[in-house]
């Protein structure tokens, strides 16, 4: 992580937005370093993630990295992968899973994060917050709709749902995902790995 990063790390960890938040010892949760090739761009972390400091670090990371067809060793690697979610805090438990990432985060870092990446070839909005963010007036009608059209929004987004076994339901009845579009996912992250 080079002297901007650093910067950009404790100028987010010291905003008035966050004050309580580091009341608590939490730190931003994110991985993301000038060399990345591709981003993944999840909710929040959870709360295992979030006290482990391990972005991704959780069941819903190992799906992920099944998905993407990769190691643990090339999903840590930052001259690889920038894990940058919407909110960079755990947010709570809330009725149906954890609380969703706060309104106005995303707008206010990631641009800033994504100018100190250059290298960036891949930016793979996992889930409806990220989707909406990134894709926002170019997605279809729900999440399904645009991840089965993930070929519209190539060659700079690839939309998927949420790894998170709250999607499991979700994931059995459109087996299309992972019989269809992961295999493509894989391919592609798979072809920036190898230009490495």
């Amino acid at each position: 992580m080079n002297r901007l990063m650093k910067e950009l790390f404790e100028e987010i960890r010291a905003h008035p937005t966050n004050r309580s938040l580091l009341s608590l010892g939490y730190d931003p949760v994110y991985a993301a370093d000038e060399r990345a090739r591709v981003l993944v761009v999840g909710h929040a972390p959870g709360i295992k993630a979030q006290t482990t400091k391990i972005p991704w670090g959780d069941a819903s990371g190992e799906r992920l990295k099944k998905w993407l067809g990769i190691t643990e060793e090339e999903f840590r690697n930052p001259e690889l992968f920038a894990l940058v979610p919407m909110d960079f805090y755990y947010q709570g438990r809330g009725t149906s899973g954890d609380n969703p990432p706060r309104k106005c985060f995303a707008s206010l870092w990631h641009p800033r994060l994504l100018e100190l990446m250059p290298k960036i070839e891949l930016i793979i909005p996992a889930g409806q917050y990220a989707i909406k963010y990134y894709l926002d007036k170019s997605m279809g009608r729900n999440l399904t709709e645009t991840v089965r059209n993930f070929e519209a929004y190539l060659p700079e987004y690839f939309p998927i749902v949420h790894p998170s076994p709250i999607n499991n339901r979700w994931l059995v009845k459109n087996l299309w995902f992972e019989e269809e579009v992961v295999p493509q996912l894989q391919e592609r992250v798979s072809k920036i790995l190898r230009s490495y």
